[in-house]
C-alpha cells in the first residue's frame, strides 16, 4: 500500500510533527503566514490528508481540488473557517481539538478580565512613558473590582465552565446564558440561567464563550452594549464576528460601556490604523487563548492523531461531522 501524502499548513509542535511523519509522506508549509489559497489549491490535489489552521479557508473549491482528500484536521476547537457542509457531502471528516485547551484560554479570559478591570495594560503604558511622578495617590488609576461582581457568561461550553470555576475563587456572581441550560453545573458552581438581555443588564463582566456561526455573528452589536452597565466590561476570547467592531468602537468612546478586552478581531489581524488601537480603555491581545505550552503540545498532539485516524478509515478521536459515518 502506498504511504498517504498530507499537507500541514504551519510548523507546529516538533512531536506531534513525528507522530505524523512515521506514518506518511508529509510536508509543512514553514513560512510563519497561511499559505496562498492557490498554494493550498495545488497542494490538495496530491494529498490524502490536511492539518489545518484557523486561517486556512477551506471551501467547497479546496474540497473539490483534493479527490483524494481523506481527512481534514484543525488545531482548534472552532471551525468556522471550513465549510463543513461540503465537506460532509464529500464523506469527509472533519476533526477538532475540544478540551484540551479549555484551561489556557480561561486562565487568558481572567487575565484580560482583571487586566481590563484594575487597568493594567493602560497603566504600564502610562509609567513606561515616563509619566510617574507621585510614589501614590488615593484618587489616581481607579478601577473595578472583582470579589463580589457579577460576571455574565454568554456560551457554557467547556471554557465557560472553566471561566465559571475561575470566578468562584474571586467570589464573583455568576450567570449565564447558553442555547442549552446547564443544571448539574449550575448546582455545582452556583450559577444563574438567564436571558442574554437580562445577563447583559445585570453584569460588571461580560465574557463571551461561543462559537462563530450565522446566529452569533455580531451577537454583541449596538442594541446588546446599550444594554450594558456603563460600568461594564465586555471580554471576548472566542471569535471576533461575535463583535460589531463600529458598535464596539462607538460604546466605548461615548462611555456606554467603561472598557473592553479582546482576543480575537473582526477583521483578524487587526489592521495597524484601526481606530479601536487607539483607545487605552481597550485591551488587545493576537488570538492567544490556547497559547499555554502545555495546551498547544495537547491539541497539536490530538490534531495528529485525528490526521492518522482519518488517513486509515478509523473514526476521529473528534470529529466535528460524525454525520459522515452514517
Amino acid at each position: 500500500m502506498a504511504t498517504p501524502k498530507v499537507f500541514v499548513t504551519r510548523l507546529m509542535n516538533q512531536e506531534s510533527l513525528d507522530f505524523i511523519g512515521q506514518e506518511t509522506e508529509m510536508e509543512v508549509w514553514s513560512d510563519e503566514f497561511p499559505p496562498p489559497a492557490e498554494v493550498l489549491l495545488t497542494k490538495a490535489a496530491d494529498v490524502e490528508g490536511i492539518l489545518t489552521n484557523v486561517m486556512d479557508r477551506v471551501n467547497s473549491e479546496l474540497l473539490d481540488a483534493g479527490p483524494r482528500l481523506k481527512v481534514v484536521s484543525q488545531v482548534a476547537v472552532g471551525v468556522d473557517n471550513i465549510d463543513l457542509a461540503a465537506a460532509t457531502a464529500r464523506g469527509i471528516p472533519v476533526g477538532n481539538t475540544p478540551g484540551v485547551l479549555s484551561g489556557a484560554t480561561a486562565d487568558l479570559a481572567f487575565a484580560l478580565i482583571m487586566s481590563a478591570a484594575r487597568r493594567v495594560v493602560e497603566a504600564n503604558r502610562w509609567v513606561r512613558a515616563g509619566n510617574w511622578r507621585l510614589a501614590f495617590h488615593p484618587n489616581f488609576w481607579l478601577g473595578a473590582d472583582l470579589a463580589g461582581a457579577t460576571l455574565g457568561i454568554v456560551g457554557m461550553g467547556k471554557i465557560g465552565l472553566e471561566v465559571a470555576k475561575r470566578a468562584a475563587g474571586f467570589d464573583m456572581e455568576v450567570l449565564y446564558h447558553s442555547r442549552t441550560q446547564k443544571v448539574e453545573a449550575e448546582q455545582l458552581l452556583k450559577m444563574d440561567y438567564v436571558d442574554l438581555s437580562t445577563l447583559l443588564k445585570r453584569s460588571d463582566f461580560v465574557s463571551l464563550h461561543v462559537p462563530l456561526t450565522p446566529e452569533t455573528r455580531h451577537l454583541i452589536g449596538k442594541v446588546e452594549l446599550e444594554t450594558m452597565k456603563p460600568t461594564a466590561i465586555l471580554i471576548n476570547v472566542a471569535r471576533g464576528p461575535v463583535v460589531d467592531p463600529a458598535a464596539l468602537y462607538t460604546a466605548l468612546v461615548e462611555g456606554g460601556i467603561a472598557g473592553a478586552a479582546l482576543d480575537v478581531t473582526e477583521p483578524e489581524p487587526i489592521p495597524h490604523d484601526d481606530p479601536l488601537l487607539t483607545l487605552d480603555n481597550l485591551v488587545i491581545t493576537p488570538h492567544i487563548g490556547s497559547a499555554g505550552m502545555e495546551s498547544r503540545r495537547n491539541m497539536c498532539m490530538l490534531a495528529a492523531k485525528n490526521m492518522l485516524a482519518g488517513l486509515k478509515g478509523e473514526r476521529l478521536v473528534h470529529c466535528v461531522n460524525p454525520e459522515v459515518y452514517g
